[in-house]
């Protein structure tokens, strides 16, 4: 314990802060990616609350037809969103020190990009952080790898299908009704129903889920057949699970019930 005490006393502090950052030991952990992940998260979801409740009206065709989204401007949870940026900044890069006031950031819709840009960056570093936190653990990747399934999809929403469009303002609005309206237009104008590569995905992605969900279900045996310890099976008999899988042949079909001597009718 003095050696410990020693060396921790004898760690520059750019060390001690290091070993903070990556310690397994914190409640929630923090990691490198997450050093990245907790501002960017933070600031979109302050920014989407502050703009859900009282945001100004956007001109978002950029004809000087506002369009009202916030609670404040006579929307309801329901019909409240944030609307996306105007066709007028199209995709250019729109930061508030860009615009000439914040009341023209705000009535170009500024904050619809700060918020999505914050957010896909978030959520891309929340994967990250999976993975180094199970780095850390000496886990496996899959808990990251499956998630990189809806990352994806945000991704391919909220910023390829903009590129492509060639506007922000053709982005999903951060609301309810506005969510599906965007679902509804989107089918009519692309069909994507109908796309094999949509059908695709959709099917990959549930598939996904679902076999990552049963890895983690599973024990993995060695050529010998003894079982390789993963956490999902050091969890499994901690007393956490069900009582069955305490059971010598749990992981085993069909279950040795036939091997129990059958109780005599004869009392």
């Amino acid at each position: 314990m003095t050696a410990i005490l020693e060396r921790r006393e004898g760690e520059s502090l750019w060390g001690r802060f290091c070993n903070w950052i990556t310690s397994i030991e914190n409640r929630l952990y923090i990691g490198w990616f997450g050093v990245l992940m907790i501002p960017t998260l933070l600031t979109a979801t302050s920014l989407f609350i502050i703009a859900f409740i009282a945001a100004p009206l956007v001109d978002i065709n950029g004809i000087r037809e506002h369009v009202s989204g916030s609670l404040l401007y006579g929307n309801n949870i329901i019909f409240g969103a944030i609307i996306p940026t105007s066709t007028a900044i199209g995709l250019h890069f729109y930061p508030i020190w860009e615009a000439a006031s914040v009341d023209e950031w705000l009535c170009n819709g500024g904050p619809y990009k700060l918020i999505v840009l914050h957010f896909l960056l978030g959520v891309a570093c929340y994967m990250g952080r999976e993975w180094e936190l199970s780095f850390r653990l000496g886990m496996r990747p899959w808990i990251a790898v499956a998630y990189s399934a809806p990352v994806a999809a945000a991704i391919a929403v909220f910023l390829i299908y903009l590129i492509g469009q060639g506007s922000f303002s053709d982005g999903m609005p951060l609301g309810i009704s506005g969510t599906f309206n965007f679902m509804i237009v989107f089918q009519a104008e692309h069909n994507i129903l109908m796309h094999p590569f949509h059908m695709l995905g959709v099917a990959v992605v549930f598939g996904g889920s679902v076999f990552s969900a049963m890895h983690g279900s599973l024990p993995v045996v060695d050529s010998q057949g003894h079982i390789i310890n993963t956490w999902a099976n050091i969890i499994n008999h901690a007393n956490l699970g069900a009582e069955v899988m305490h059971e010598r042949n749990a992981y085993n079909f069909p279950l040795d019930l036939a091997t129990i001597e059958a109780p005599s009718t004869n009392g």
